[in-house]
């Protein structure tokens, strides 16, 4: 669906409704509003001046993605996401990422792996001058090469919004508290990745791909949830 960056939204010229649902979703996913909390319709109205049937719309989208629950006569009520569920997306954004992995040596072109080198460079770049910001945007982007050069639709889909989702649940504090050491650490997970790229070993290349994804969901504060 919609998994850009919500600034980029808000000026792409998308349907009100959307940028509505992008807005909240965002809210939400941030801890701004609490699982429990009743969000009206009049509510969204007032803070975005707009009519209810834009309004409607979002609750809807974001009723789907269960972000919300639908109380008949009561309401919407906000259910958010907890730690849990967090931790279970890393595990199973662990194990689709392995299959795009393997995908991506099977079917990726040149121009493909070229474009993973580039944006691994840009992070090694970002990492060494410390701007920790720029390096976990050019993290971002390195992964959703690798989705791409799976060449199926449905699993970078899939993959784009668990990436969304560990993202924005954490990213408020991300860029403040990361450590030096642990953006090198990073650093040398992805090249791990990346050379199994260029030499096309999926079995490498797996294991790099667990063993990073496991350390994400430990340095995102998550190793302690297990299925």
């Amino acid at each position: 669906m919609y998994y850009r960056d919500v600034k980029e939204e808000m000026t792409a010229g998308l349907p009100l409704a959307i940028n509505i649902f992008i807005r909240l979703r965002e809210d939400i996913l941030r801890g701004r509003m609490k699982n429990e909390e009743k969000l009206t319709e009049q509510r969204v109205c007032n803070e975005y001046n707009v009519s209810r049937t834009p309004v409607r719309e979002a609750f809807r989208l974001l009723e789907q993605e269960d972000l919300i629950r639908m109380i008949p006569n009561r309401g919407a009520f906000v259910t958010g996401m907890t730690d849990q569920d967090i931790a279970d997306m890393y595990d199973m954004r662990k194990e689709y990422e392995i299959l795009a992995f393997k995908w991506a040596v099977e079917r990726m072109t040149p121009e493909e792996l070229e474009n993973i080198k580039n944006a691994y460079e840009l992070m090694e770049f970002y990492t060494m001058k410390g701007e920790v910001a720029k390096a976990l945007n050019q993290n971002v982007h390195f992964h959703e090469l690798i989705y791409e050069a799976s060449h199926n639709r449905q699993l970078t889909r899939v993959l784009t919004s668990f990436q969304y989702y560990t993202k924005l649940f954490k990213e408020e504090g991300e860029v403040e508290h990361a450590e030096e050491e642990d953006m090198e650490q990073v650093l040398k997970e992805h090249r791990e990745i990346l050379e199994s790229l260029e030499d096309r070993d999926a079995v490498r290349g797996a294991e790099a791909v667990r063993i990073h994804l496991e350390g994400s969901k430990i340095r995102a504060g998550y190793g302690g949830f297990e299925y």
